[in-house]
């Protein structure tokens, strides 16, 4: 393709509405523009891109033995409430009425739809098991897009539902598409792992991410490099031990504190730190208000606090909750006193003595407080978040708390769908049973934002080959004949050798070229100007190392199929 004939409206500025790398990147290089928030026209350039991916997602996905379908968009909500998710799925589920004010929703997910289509024509086990795959749109809508394509209301998901008879085929089903996760993006090229995490609002026993690894993710990992252990921070284990010195209960005291909330404030005007502060969290957690006590340096897992209380989410307690609990504005909470609520506590808290906490009343705090004598000694559980340095809850080695970006997500979902779908088979002895389910998703736009989150420089995109829109870009620095005639050939002959070639053509100045030529990412630049007038050669410059060249026009197939 010429870049003269070629749709690439590249940008000299960052957008003001950019915030992530990718995201700025890709506008600027001419992926993508916004239609409206969170959705996003793919252009020339990043469609190239996002096809790449998903071809190599559709041939490990046929390797794994899946078969690909396409499911409607558009759900009828009867199949939503079978499940319950039609009240339980929350404001991302985009609810309408079509003219004869039926129910329906655009689908963030497809478990229903893809049971409902199975229920109707899997009746024996002789038909499983049986893995069925779809690349197409979803649309999720956020409360907050962000980043670009990375968190967009409108996004291209492949989505995989395998149906099995038993746990063990569910097992095999699930190893299948772990090992097809690996291979997918070992050759997109990326650095990732893959690590324990949450169900979240799938549901399910069992269920890893895929994360690329970046400083920008907006993911916490904890990962163990002695034994591989690895795992989101919302589902990592704590393991640390708290212990404190011998302290002797001192006296109950109440001090005011005016206008002092946060944990740093009140240390600093206790003088004492802030792991003698006690924090009482107020969340509301299906129907109920519940109390969580934690170190007032630590950080709550509100994850492993649902998971504990088995609901589909909490939420901090509002303003008005809180006074009608503790009598008191935000920020004075405390657990003397408290009634009428469930109180829980991390396992930092246990041992503790003579700790700082919220006297329930406004502008004063307690100090010298001790569960047991104050108040009733509450429930201890995990529930922080892991930090740098705690030990594994595999070998105890120290880990390691990194960030990622999720880019796929497999689960096990055993007979959650199929129970409440009735969607059933006939086994061996003639008995109806239900089918054993697990799901698959992949971020296929997502994946591209992360590639480029990996990979970039001050210059622009740095793209994997194995996903670049292109894998060479000739850069013609001049109108001579000879220059032009040159480049022809070198185009015509990569392209024709299956090196998919982009030719800037273009009546441009050399800096504009080479500009736009990093920005855009292109593994390798071919450069065709002054030194081959002089020397007969091209410069080939690749674009990751920044390694330079000089080859014969002949020699440049032969040295960038060597590259692959």
């Amino acid at each position: 393709m010429k870049l003269s004939e070629y749709f690439l409206p590249t940008l000299r500025e960052d957008p003001a509405e950019a915030e992530a790398v990718s995201h700025r990147l890709m506008l600027r290089a001419g992926m993508i523009r916004k239609l409206a928030s969170g959705i996003y026209s793919w252009l020339p350039m990043g469609l190239r891109t996002l096809r790449r991916v998903e071809n190599i997602v559709r041939e490990e996905m046929d390797r794994a033995g899946a078969l690909e379908v396409l499911l409607p968009l558009v759900q009828p909500a009867e199949l939503w409430k079978e499940t319950g998710r039609w009240d339980n799925f929350g404001k991302e589920l985009l609810r309408f009425k079509d003219r004869k004010e039926h129910d329906f929703c655009l689908g963030p997910t497809h478990e229903e739809v893809i049971t409902d289509l199975v229920r109707r024509e899997v009746r024996s086990y002789r038909d499983l098991p049986l893995i069925l795959y779809q690349i197409a749109p979803k649309f999720r809508d956020e409360i907050r897009p962000r980043f670009g394509v990375m968190r967009a209301r409108e996004f291209l998901m492949k989505d995989a539902y395998s149906f099995d008879a038993d746990e063990e085929g569910l097992n095999r089903s699930y190893e299948a598409m772990y090992e097809a996760y690996q291979r997918i993006f070992s050759r997109c090229g990326l650095r990732f792992r893959a690590v324990l995490a949450d169900t979240g609002a799938i549901g399910g026993s069992e269920s890893h991410e895929f994360m690329v690894l970046a400083e920008t993710g907006e993911d916490r990992l904890a990962l163990c490099e002695a034994c591989g252990y690895a795992a989101n921070v919302e589902l990592a284990e704590s393991k640390k031990e708290f212990s404190y010195p011998e302290e002797k209960e001192r006296p109950l005291e109440k001090v005011a504190t005016p206008g002092v909330k946060s944990v740093e404030e009140v240390a600093a005007f206790l003088g004492v730190p802030p792991s003698k502060l006690v924090k009482t969290l107020l969340f509301r957690a299906g129907g109920e208000v519940v109390a969580v006590l934690i170190r007032g340096d630590l950080e709550l897992n509100e994850v492993k606090l649902r998971n504990l209380l088995g609901v589909p989410e909490v939420e901090m307690a509002d303003a008005e909750t809180v006074k009608r609990v503790t009598g008191a504005p935000v920020g004075f909470a405390g657990p003397v006193a408290l009634s009428g609520v469930r109180i829980l506590a991390d396992l930092s808290v246990r041992g503790l003595r003579n700790f700082v906490t919220g006297a329930n009343e406004a502008d004063a705090h307690l100090v010298n407080v001790n569960y047991g004598r104050d108040f009733p000694e509450p429930e201890f559980y995990d529930l922080r978040v892991v930090s740098e340095g705690d030990p594994c809850p595999r070998c105890g080695r120290p880990l390691a708390v990194t960030r990622g970006i999720e880019v796929g997500h497999i689960f096990k979902l055993g007979t959650k769908y199929s129970e409440a779908m009735r969607a059933t088979f006939l086994d061996r002895e003639g008995k109806e049973r239900p089918l054993v389910m697990g799901c698959y998703g992949i971020g296929i736009g997502r994946t591209v934002a992360a590639a480029i989150e990996q990979n970039h420089d001050h210059a622009g995109i740095i793209f994997p080959r194995e996903i670049a829109p292109f894998e060479a870009l000739i850069l013609t620095l001049g109108p001579e004949a000879e220059l032009m005639e040159i480049s022809e050939r070198i185009y015509h002959t990569l392209n024709s050798s299956g090196v998919e070639t982009l030719w800037d053509d273009r009546d441009e100045r050399p800096g504009v070229k080479f500009k736009d030529a990093d920005l855009i990412g292109i593994p390798f630049q071919i450069i065709v100007g002054r030194r081959f007038k002089e020397t007969g050669r091209v410069e080939v410059k690749e674009r990751s190392t920044g390694q330079r060249e000089d080859l014969l026009p002949e020699e440049v197939v032969k040295r960038l199929q060597g590259s692959a």
